[in-house]
């Protein structure tokens, strides 16, 4: 199902106001809240002009903060949590037509839409209608980005830590990848206000948090294992040929020449705990487009070539703003944003993008690969 590009997405810093669509309403009950664009209640933000970092408040809305959290999933017995915050390191290409292994799906970035994501994986069959993992030995990728801009982003990590430790009772599993959301997430529990050095002065995590749709109902539940099982998950993995990551950039081939190098430096650097490496590592995965024009497809041969796999699947980027059509909803109530049906094809059909754009009224994906159509 090779998607074409129909024009050019204008880069996010240059969104005029006005053209970006309003923040989609979560399906779970919200009462009103003050609606406050990322960081706008704080004024003490740094605004951010470093050519190598790529803001997101003006390109991907935020939804209206102090709401209270949508429904979690039930706790996890001890066993089965210290399963999940234990994610297994990537290694071999695993293969469908391998003894014991199910069917692959990969899930695009969530952002918080807790409701969104269980009745997408029910619609796969992958969970029942408790939200307990019925898919037995099927394999489920997360492509990151849990946190940020929708309700419930605490909820989503739980959820997704859950079936992480159902799915290898059951004989399959469920895995994530780091996203850049999960890298501010952390380095704002972590450090806060501290200043690091963001190429164009000083900066904080705290106020990126902020300025990218921060939730503080995530924040105020976001609990030490959380961090933990945040800080070990890997950058990237292949799986049946195709080579997973969160962010349309070559970035990754600055961390190392293997899957097992990137992810090693990755957790390394997080480890380490220092704020301007993690800043870097944060600043970097926020890079996009790498992939959208005339050197897009050389671009993903060099990731390809480097670190295997016939097919880059990624998330980060919403499809619309990949499409160029990102559109609006007018006076008189006609939408014209883009439709959003399953992932978009490109880059001389070698990448496939999966942020459906669950944020601005478009579709959380959750797609069985290979593609078929």
């Amino acid at each position: 199902m090779p998607g074409q590009s129909r024009g050019q997405a204008v880069p996010p810093a240059e969104y005029a106001p006005g053209t970006v669509p309003a923040p989609r309403q979560p399906t779970s009950a919200v009462p009103p809240a003050r609606a406050t664009a990322g960081g706008a209640d704080h004024p003490g933000a740094p605004a951010h002009t470093d050519p190598e970092y790529t803001p997101t408040e003006r390109d991907l809305p935020v939804i209206a903060r102090g709401v209270g959290p949508g429904s979690t999933i039930a706790d996890l017995s001890t066993a089965d949590f210290a399963d999940a915050i234990e994610p297994a390191p990537a290694g071999a290409p695993a293969h469908a037509d391998q003894e014991g292994l199910g069917p692959l799906f990969v899930v695009g970035d969530v952002h918080g839409y807790l409701d969104e994501l269980r009745a997408a994986l029910a619609e796969q069959g992958l969970i029942d209608a408790e939200g307990n993992w019925s898919a037995g030995k099927a394999r489920l990728w997360f492509l990151g980005d849990f946190t940020d801009r929708g309700p419930d982003g605490i909820g989503v990590i739980d959820l997704v830590m859950q079936l992480s430790a159902q799915a290898a009772a059951a004989g399959g599993y469920c895995k994530a990848l780091m996203g850049n959301h999960e890298l501010l997430l952390i380095g704002a529990k972590r450090f806060g206000d501290t200043p690091v050095q963001s190429g164009a002065g000083t900066a904080s995590f705290q106020a990126a948090w902020l300025l990218n749709g921060g939730q503080r109902t995530d924040m105020e539940r976001l609990e030490d294992h959380h961090v933990q099982w945040m800080s070990r998950l890997d950058a990237m993995v292949e799986e049946d040929g195709h080579l997973l990551l969160h962010s349309d950039t070559t970035a990754y081939l600055e961390y190392g020449d293997s899957i097992e190098a990137v992810n090693d430096t990755v957790t390394e650097t997080l480890q380490r705990g220092d704020a301007d490496e993690c800043w870097d590592l944060f600043r970097k995965f926020t890079k996009r487009f790498a992939f959208r024009d005339e050197t897009g497809a050389m671009a993903v041969r060099e990731l390809l070539d480097t670190y295997g796999g016939e097919r880059l699947v990624h998330g980060h980027s919403p499809i619309p703003y990949l499409l160029g059509e990102v559109g609006a909803e007018d006076a008189d109530g006609e939408d014209s944003r883009p439709l959003v049906n399953g992932p978009h094809v490109y880059a001389d059909d070698l990448a496939i993008a999966m942020d459906g754009g669950v944020t601005m009224a478009g579709k959380l994906l959750v797609v069985q690969f290979p593609l078929h159509g």
